[in-house]
């Protein structure tokens, strides 16, 4: 019985979105960008899942076997149709595929950081707000620095963060895509090879 196709032409946004939409989903995808090669065994994937969801480590058993139930029967066919993983379920392994860079581009994460871009304009508008406040206040130092200063560094600092967001998105996007088309040509020139080989016999 031959293998299942797996699909090859890019992912939309209405499809990563559901992807990312599901937590489980969304954690076995982070953890499996986290392991080595991409590659992790349903076991170490489940418990790994399972630690993060309850902040346990290790995470109670009944919580494993129902992480691993629903990667194997409902997560991980679903990100392998999209072509985003290779699931073996015999072998019972998961390997990341090409397209996850596709999905990169949504999940939204600062890099190095760990945290969301949300997360971290957050942090840069509050911390603008309390400095403001101490040059309001007074406050030795931090009061030198002068409304129009301040207001002036945090503009420029905005600026620089959502430029260089857009930028890293739109390279990794374009990466992606590049990978895709020459992935799609070197199986086009497999192909006629192939046909080349069965009409020389």
């Amino acid at each position: 019985m031959d293998p299942p196709r797996r699909r090859e032409t890019e992912l939309d946004a209405a499809e990563i979105h559901d992807v990312l939409r599901n937590d489980r989903r969304r954690l076995s995808l982070d953890c499996l960008r986290e392991a080595e090669g991409g590659v992790m065994s349903v076991r170490d994937l489940s418990e790994a899942v399972a630690t993060l969801e309850t902040d346990e480590d290790p995470p109670p058993r009944n919580k494993r076997q129902s992480v691993y139930v629903s990667l194997h029967q409902t997560h991980l066919p679903k990100l392998d149709d999209l072509g985003i993983v290779v699931y073996d379920s015999d072998a019972k392994e998961v390997r990341l595929q090409n397209k996850m860079r596709e999905v990169e581009v949504y999940m939204d994460v600062v890099p190095k950081y760990g945290l969301s871009w949300g997360e971290y304009y957050f942090a840069l508008g509050l911390l603008g707000m309390l400095t403001t406040l101490a040059v309001l206040l007074g406050v030795p130092g931090v009061a030198a620095l002068g409304i129009t200063v301040l207001a002036s560094g945090f503009f420029v600092v905005m600026m620089l963060s959502a430029t260089y967001q857009v930028y890293d998105q739109q390279d990794r996007l374009i990466f992606s895509r590049i990978q895709g088309l020459a992935s799609s040509g070197e199986r086009r020139d497999a192909e006629t090879d192939g046909g080349r080989d069965d009409d020389d016999d």
